[in-house]
Order: structure tokens, then sequence, then C-alpha cells
């Protein structure tokens, strides 16, 4: 979990994978910013040296690469995101942008579906980059086969309201956590050769009033709970775009933001990359450009008007803006391109390979590793071969859910349920036609199928049946948050009528995030399974079956209620709600306490804990003590045994309070895999950031002198062991990147 990779490693890495592949069409002496051994940001200087301010001004917007009500396609488009003409005089290519985060969104040059992650709270609920790593790849890699060079990937936005539409897209409610996870994500795909936009910058945590709403947050907590998730986001994985967000920071829109854009992202922590506005999050020429904001996204149709045109040509003209500015505007743009390959080694034109069944085993390993077994009474789970089941609801006869909005992939082998509503945006809604019914089936006799709209019905069938597994689902999206956490569709009735005809019944949620479950005790199995993704319906059945342990563990915690947030209520919140958003949220209520530091701070018990999470074997801990390591930063030791009869994965994670007191904070972890019997000797890097504060007058992170309570945890609140870490005056600062 080393933090501390310097900008030049990253770029140089980078840099490296552009180097392999094929050359340029023009020579260096043509055009010398085509001279590879010249580093990047020489390149880039030379290249807008020879540009005009006419190429300099198309570079710096993107064009709507769809058609619209407003403007037919764009030729050359590829019907996406965004989209640059290419320049022959200069050699680039043309730019094409697609989202999003979980998978390629549009057909591309090859007019094909993709294979879909699931919900990005799976990977973080893995506990594990690799796992994360291993779907930015495959994303990239199909991104490029379709024709993009650009992914509006890496969404690390925290999750400080279980009720926001988006938090599918994000990486929970830890800063550290969500960063890693993310920078990994962001890493896999750039190393396909595609630039990742980590997003949305920054405190875009909830959907209602979005484009308007102002979050009001003191800059220091700022600094330790949002700010932080994107610092380690980025310098894990050095995106080469950076996306600003829709929503105010205290009174400033996020994309005119000068001290979050320039002090705080460029200069603070030494980002080169360039600021992309979000689709619509753009509002002035002159304020946004010397506030940081470097490329408008799509202002002709989503924009009031398209600012970084004639706007913007009129303040350079009349000194505004600096010619600087806009050449490092533009700067910022092709030095991203020449780090991460874009120029050197341009997408197909014709439509690559696409190996769309092995990335779905990607797809399907990423479920596996961050589905949560929240509940197995009696040892339900795993279910024994052969047993009748009654598969009731969720459309698990036709596949599994996906979240909605500009992420929302759909399936290679098409969606499973077209004409569902809402067929209009934020959908059409979507399922993956990757079907537990049909995966179930396959491992049983008998199998049977009730689609739970009649709760009678549902009873009955799941009274002739050994087990009956419930699918219950709950549909988000970005542009609206849920006004409550209850299931819709009369699906806790459902659940409840079933476990009272069947005592070994399972719950299996498509949901979100948290729900309200006031049928849990009555219930054999929770398993929680996000939005499955292209995999889902495999994924799930052997997780059940116990092919594979179940290993996720919650990155959120799951309240009980609503009444346990730090908001009852968002103003505004649901499906075309007609009641106005807030112009204002206060998240200085909770603070940096999000999620779990919450309920900690506010003695409250969640229903689950964050990082728990069952599995069908058991471990133990001995010998836990902290020291230095090689690089003198503290690692945690402790000894993990499986000492069940099955393999299985554990997550060992360590929890630190400070000197000078306040809530616990995750400070690092391991994902331990062992047969039964096996032990392993785990060291467990403390991550820095989360022993350091923010020191405002000095501008840098700060480890105070003194001792920190460290406890070994199977949740944050759970706790096997602790120990004391006493650091001395003299140990070092933490510099931001």
């Amino acid at each position: 979990m080393a933090l501390r990779r310097t900008a030049l490693a990253l770029a140089t890495a980078a840099g490296l994978a552009g180097l392999a592949g094929t050359a340029a069409a023009a020579t260096p002496a043509a055009h010398p910013w085509m001279d590879r051994s010249l580093s990047p940001d020489k390149r880039a200087e030379l290249l807008v040296a020879a540009m005009t301010d006419d190429e300099k001004f198309r570079l710096i917007r993107t064009d709507f690469g769809m058609k619209s009500d407003k403007h037919p396609q764009p030729e050359g488009a590829l019907g996406n995101a965004g989209f640059i003409p290419a320049m022959p005089r200069l050699g680039l290519p043309a730019v094409q942008e697609t989202d999003a985060g979980l998978g390629v969104t549009k057909p591309g040059v090859d007019n094909k579906g993709a294979i879909s992650l699931p919900a990005s709270l799976a990977a973080a609920a893995s506990f594990d980059p690799a796992v994360a790593h291993a779907g930015g790849r495959m994303i990239g890699g199909e991104a490029r086969a379709k024709g993009y060079n650009v992914l509006l990937s890496g969404g690390v936005n925290l999750l400080r309201d279980p009720r926001n539409g988006r938090n599918f897209e994000y990486a929970g409610e830890d800063p550290v956590l969500a960063g890693y996870i993310v920078g990994a994500t962001v890493k896999g795909v750039q190393e396909r050769q595609v630039v990742a936009t980590i997003k949305h910058f920054a405190a875009n945590d909830i959907e209602s009033g979005r484009n308007t709403i102002s979050s009001q947050i003191d800059p220091v907590t700022l600094r330790e709970s949002d700010l932080l998730a994107f610092e380690i986001g980025i310098a894990h994985g050095d995106p080469g775009s950076v996306m600003s967000a829709y929503n105010r920071v205290n009174g400033t829109y996020s994309g005119e933001h000068d001290w979050l854009l320039n002090e705080v992202l460029k200069k603070e922590w030494g980002f080169k990359g360039w600021v992309m506005s979000d689709w619509g999050g753009a509002h002035s020429g002159a304020k946004a450009a010397n506030a940081g904001l470097d490329q408008e996204s799509a202002g002709e149709v989503f924009d009031a008007e398209v600012f970084f045109d004639k706007p913007l040509r009129e303040a350079v003209a009349k000194g505004e803006v600096s010619k600087a500015r806009l050449d490092d505007m533009a700067k910022r743009i092709l030095r991203s391109f020449f780090v991460h390959g874009v120029i050197d080694n341009p997408v197909p034109v014709k439509a690559g390979t696409v190996p769309y069944e092995a990335d779905r085993m990607v797809a399907r390993s990423a479920l596996e590793a961050g589905a949560v077994l929240l509940r197995n009474e009696n040892a339900l789970l795993p279910l024994a071969k052969g047993k009748s089941v009654a598969v009731i609801g969720g459309h698990a006869d036709k596949g599994v859910m996906a979240g909605g909005g500009s992420s929302s992939v759909t399936d290679i082998n098409g969606n499973a349920l077209e004409g569902a509503e809402p067929t209009g945006w934020p959908g059409p809604f979507n399922y993956h036609p990757s079907a537990p019914l049909t995966f179930i089936g396959k491992r049983t006799s008998k199998v049977t199928f009730d689609a739970g709209t009649d709760v009678a019905a549902a009873a009955k069938a799941a009274a002739g049946a050994d087990v009956a597994v419930v699918f219950v689902t709950k549909w988000a999206a970005e542009s609206f948050d849920a006004p409550d956490l209850s299931l819709p569709d009369n699906q806790d009735a459902l659940v409840a009528a079933v476990a009272k005809a069947n005592p070994h019944t399972v719950v299996v949620l498509e949901t979100n995030g948290a729900v309200k479950m006031p049928w849990l005790n009555q219930v054999g199995a929770v398993l929680q399974a996000w939005y499955p993704g292209s995999g889902g319906g495999d994924a799930i059945t052997r997780l059940l079956y116990g092919d594979v342990a179940p290993s996720g563990r919650l990155p959120l915690s799951w309240p009980t209620d609503e009444s346990q947030l730090p908001r009852a209520t968002i103003q505004g919140a649901g499906l075309n709600s007609k009641e106005k958003p807030a112009d204002t949220i206060d998240y200085n209520i909770e603070g940096v306490d999000v999620g779990y530091r919450w309920f900690e701070k506010t003695q409250r018990k969640p229903l689950f804990a964050f990082g728990y999470g069952l599995t069908y074997t058991s471990f133990d801990y001995s010998g836990f003590e902290v020291g230095k390591g090689k690089d003198g930063r503290p690692v945690a030791h402790v000894t993990v045994k499986n000492t069940g009869k099955v393999a299985g994965a554990d997550v060992p994670q360590v929890y630190v309070t400070g000197p000078q007191g306040g809530t616990r904070r995750l400070a690092g972890w391991a994902k331990v895999n062992l047969k039964p019997g096996a032990s392993q000797r785990v060291d467990i890097p403390l991550e820095p950031l989360a022993l350091a504060r923010w020191d405002d007058a000095g501008k840098r992170w700060h480890i105070t002198a003194g001792t920190y309570q460290v406890k070994l945890g199977r949740t944050a609140e759970d706790f096997a062991a602790d120990a004391k870490l006493d650091l001395p005056e003299s140990f070092p600062v933490v510099k931001a990147p």
C-alpha cells in the first residue's frame, strides 16, 4: 500500500508503455514533437509552439459525439460522449471520449455492446487493489479496441449518504480505501494506452440539485476527507485528466474554483494533466480558465454557450486570460496524450479484437471477490447440490440489474429487460443477460421460478422447495437520490412471506448499497451482490454453492434506518421529484467523521459495520504487533490462520487513533487467501496519510509526535487485538505530492 510514488516515476512508466507502440506516420524531422526520446513535457511544449490559435481553441473544447436536439452527430465521431476532430497537419488523432467507470457504454467502431464490471462498490468491497486493477485493464482494453482513447472512469466521491444515486459508481466511505481502489482502476485503464479521468472534483456526494447545490465544508475538513481520496487516487493512478464536479463548493462552482483546481490540485499536488468540465458543468470562459479549467466538455449541447470558444477568444484578446494560460491549457492535454500513448499509438481505425468471454470472467471474478455475505444462520450456505430450489423475484429468470445513467453498459448480448421503465434518461432500465435462474438450474434437479409479483403465489412456490432464493432489487441512477432506504414494489412483504413459508430462505440483494431489512431475522442468509455486472448470474451461483467462498467486506456502514444518518432527509430526492432541491448541503455536520467514524462519534450502532463480511470458514489472529518497516514507516504484523474446513480469504484491518484523539481511521489492511489449516504472517504497511493531519498554516500533512492507539479489527467496531505506536518528534512530515 505504498502511496508515495513520485509523479516522475508514474509518468516514466506510462511513457515507456507509449514507446512500445507502432511508429507514428510523421518523422521527428517533420514534427519534432514526435521524437520519443524527448520528455512528454518537452514534446507537448514543441507541439503547442507549432499550433495556431484556432488549433489551440479546437483542442480545449470537445463536441458532443452523438446526435442531439441541437446538432447532428459530428463527422468522424463514434456516437460518444466527447469528440475533437483529428488535426492531420500536426499528426494528432481524433479525440474520442466515452463513459464510464464500469465499462464502455457506447458501441464504438465494432458497433457492439460491451462487458460490464459489477458496481465499483464491489471492487471496494474486495479490499483488493488487484481486483480493481484487473477491472481497469479490462474496460481500458475494450475502450481502445472500440476506437476510444479517453475513458471517463475513476469515480472517487465519498459515500457520505447511502441514498446518493451514484454510490454504485464510487468506492465507499473511507478515503484511504477509496483512493487505493480507484487509483488501481485508473492505472489499469491507462496501461491499455487510454486516458482515464478521475472524478468528480470535488464533494459531489449527492445528486439532488447537483448542478447548483453548494457543498458547505471547512477546507481543512475537506482535505482530510473527500480530497484525501482524490489525493491518494491521483498519486496511485496518475490519471491523465481530472473531471470537475457539477456542484459548488462553499459557494463557488467546482469548474471555477481557483483554490481547488489551481492551488490544491495543480500546485500542491503537482498534477500535470488537464481538468475537463463535466457535461453541463461549465459556466464561464475567462473565470473558469483562470481558475484552472482546461477543457470544456460538449458545451454546444450542455452549457449555456460554448464558453471556451468565442467568449474565451475575446478574453484572451483583451488580456483577461493570458496567452501563456491558453498555451498551458493545450500543453496539459497534449502532455497526457504523450504520457499515455494516445498520440504515439493511436487507437485502431478498424475494430480491434475484444475477448468478450474472457472479459466476462474478469467481471465474474470481481463480483466473487466483492460480494458480501451479511447473514448465514445455521450454515445455510453454501447450498448442497441437488436440493430443489425456488428462485423468486428480481427478474432472475432474465438477468441481473444494472445502475442507470451515463455509466450503464449494454452487454454484448443486449439488454435482458428491454422496454422497462424508465426508457428515457437516466435509463434505459438495463439488465445484463446473466440469469441466476439459468446457472442455479445447472446445480439442481429441480428448479422453479416465480416472478414475485404475487406474494401468496411466491410463498406457495417457496413452500414446495427445499430452498428459496429471493432476489430483491432497488434501482439507482445518476441525477437523482433515493428518498429513503426502503425496498420498492412490496418486496419487504415478499421476503417476509417467503421466509414464513420456507425457513431455508436466502435473500440476494441487487442494490446501490444499504437498504432497510425489517425481515432480516426471519431469513437464513443474505448476500449483498451490489449491481452484479455481466458475469453476475454465474458469480452469484458460484458463491451460493461454494465454488468460491464469499470474501467481500462492506466498504460502507449499513445503517438500520435513516434516523442514524447525519441528515434524515435529502431535499428534492426521488426520481422526477417536484420538490425544489436545497441550495446548500452542510457536510460540516459530520465533517471528517464519515461513515464508521460518524457511528463511533455519535455512539450509534449500525446494522452492519464497515469492514463486515462473513464467509464459509473461520480465521484466528495471533502475534499482533506494530513496528517500523525498512523505509521507516509503520507496519503492523499479524499471523492469520484458517481454522475452518474450506479455503477462504480474510481481511484483517488496522485502525489508528492519534495522540490528539478523535475517531479511529482505517490505516491499512490485507487480503489473505488461505487453505484449511494454513497460516501466514502478514505485514500490513500503515498509510502515512491515515496517521497525519493537515497543517493549514504550513500547507502540509503533519504526523504528530506521540503515542498512537492501534487496533486490529475484523470490522470497524469488532477488534481482536491492540497495540501502541510511539512516533518521535523527528518522524518526518508527509509532504503533499
